[in-house]
């Protein structure tokens, strides 16, 4: 059983590295990376959100996903705005990212089709299962 865990694992992260920098190329032509792709998705699906909640729900470290802001906020594909609370600020995508948004989608979703390509719709929602109960089941101690 060891064995098989470790394999397991192994083959996890060599998949994640693999599909991190496949996902890199895709959006270099966007002056993208993963990560912050990954924060605009999360923008656009679930509209304005304080930082907090973008490193609660991406399961990424406070300090990253701060780093990732201040570059696309640089590169002005969002923008911080007061929350409702004093203290908090909200970040939500700038016009210009919106605008620029479905052109990015288009490209994800052909390079999704593309790297699932060998799943039918069934592999994928076991597939899909079985991650979700990964992250569910481990979120305390991940």
């Amino acid at each position: 059983m060891e064995h098989i865990n470790r394999t397991l694992i192994h083959l996890m992260n060599q998949s994640a590295r693999k599909l991190s920098k496949k996902t890199n190329e895709q959006l270099e032509a966007f002056g993208l990376f993963g990560a912050q792709w990954s924060i605009l998705y999360c923008l656009h699906t679930y509209g304005p959100m304080t930082q907090k909640d973008i490193w609660t729900y991406l399961h990424v470290e406070a300090p990253t996903v701060t780093r990732t802001i201040n570059r696309l906020e640089k590169n002005g594909w969002v923008q911080r705005i007061q929350g409702e609370d004093k203290r908090e600020k909200v970040v939500k995508m700038t016009d210009a990212a919106v605008l620029k948004y479905d052109d990015i989608q288009l490209k994800m979703k052909e390079f999704e089709e593309e790297v699932l390509s060998s799943f039918d719709e069934k592999d994928k929602k076991m597939f899909h299962r079985l991650l979700q109960q990964l992250l569910t089941d481990n979120e305390k101690e991940m």
